[in-house]
């Protein structure tokens, strides 16, 4: 387990006001990171004094704002350990986040990937909700866990994983290997970035290892992205999926399932906050693509559920 050397990645931007919280839980692991990268992604509040006073405990980058993804891959080509860990600012690590999965590395040498549950927190720290909880996949992996609080996810989960995920960032681990053969977090996505990276990742990968217990915190907060703009947010996770779906070469059909579901949610999802906006011609036209991409009464009925309004 040792040898198991964790590189994490926190990128930041103006995140001065967590971003001590979020190192503190690295340095208090009880497997420790190799090393902390952090990556300021053009920050004008006090971000860097606050990354360079844990002196030679980080490493601090300094970028002109790129996005969190331009970060995140900038801070995985300075690493130099064998394993990948990212963070976001304003998030935190429990204590054993990095440990079992360093055991699991240690006693399956054919794990692809690793991941984990983690809690949805609210800004004062009160607990919201768990991520395995909120997904069919992770409710059926909790049910056949393992007595170590693991398991593996196979190439027959795969498909439901990327269709409604658990886990996120943050309690992800890939080997720096893979990381750089996938060429990193796309940049072209300013939401859904880290789905687009998972659903590659899931292309190429045959075993996942699976932590059945939370390991860190997502702290939901209304400045987010997806909240901020919920409009934008939809279009773009769209547009994401719709990339994969006519670039990525999926190699079964569990996973071409998988991103077929993945985008009809994201269609009605975008749907949904048009109709809000009262912009009904634009929600059925988001929908429309379905019925040539999924033909069959689930999609009509879903389109006719639109029109309805």
């Amino acid at each position: 387990m040792d040898l198991v050397k964790f590189s994490v990645v926190i990128p930041v931007y103006n995140g001065a006001g967590t971003l001590a919280r979020a190192i503190d839980s690295v340095l208090a692991q009880s497997h420790p990171a190799y090393e902390i990268i952090v990556v300021d992604d053009g920050s004008t509040d006090a971000t860097r004094d606050v990354a360079q006073s844990f002196g030679e405990k980080v490493r601090y980058c300094y970028q002109q704002n790129a996005g969190v993804s331009a970060a995140r891959n900038a801070g995985a080509n300075l690493a130099r350990g064998d394993w990948l860990a990212f963070l976001d600012a304003d998030d935190y690590y429990y204590e054993d986040r990095l440990r079992p999965h360093a055991e699991f590395i240690a006693a399956d040498g054919g794990l692809d990937f690793l991941t984990g549950d983690f809690d949805y927190r609210s800004p004062d720290g009160a607990l919201m909700r768990r991520s395995m909880d909120s997904t069919p996949l992770g409710q059926s992996l909790l049910k056949r866990v393992e007595g170590r609080g693991r398991v593996v996810m196979g190439e027959e989960d795969f498909g439901e994983f990327i269709a409604r995920h658990f886990g996120d960032t943050h309690t992800l681990s890939v080997p720096r290997a893979t990381f750089g053969a996938l060429g990193g977090y796309s940049t072209r996505f300013a939401v859904c970035e880290d789905v687009h990276f998972l659903i590659r990742l899931c292309a190429r990968s045959r075993r996942a290892g699976v932590i059945c217990a939370p390991l860190a915190a997502y702290v939901i907060h209304e400045a987010s992205a997806t909240r901020s703009d919920p409009l934008r947010a939809q279009q773009q996770t769209l547009e994401a999926l719709c990339n994969l779906r006519s670039e990525l070469r999926v190699p079964n059909e569990t996973l071409r399932q998988g991103l077929s579901d993945a985008l009809r949610s994201a269609r009605l999802d975008l749907a949904s906050v048009l109709l809000r906006q009262r912009r009904s011609m634009a929600a059925l036209k988001a929908v429309l693509p379905m019925l040539a991409e999924q033909p069959g009464w689930r999609s009509l009925r879903d389109t006719l559920s639109v029109i309805r309004g």
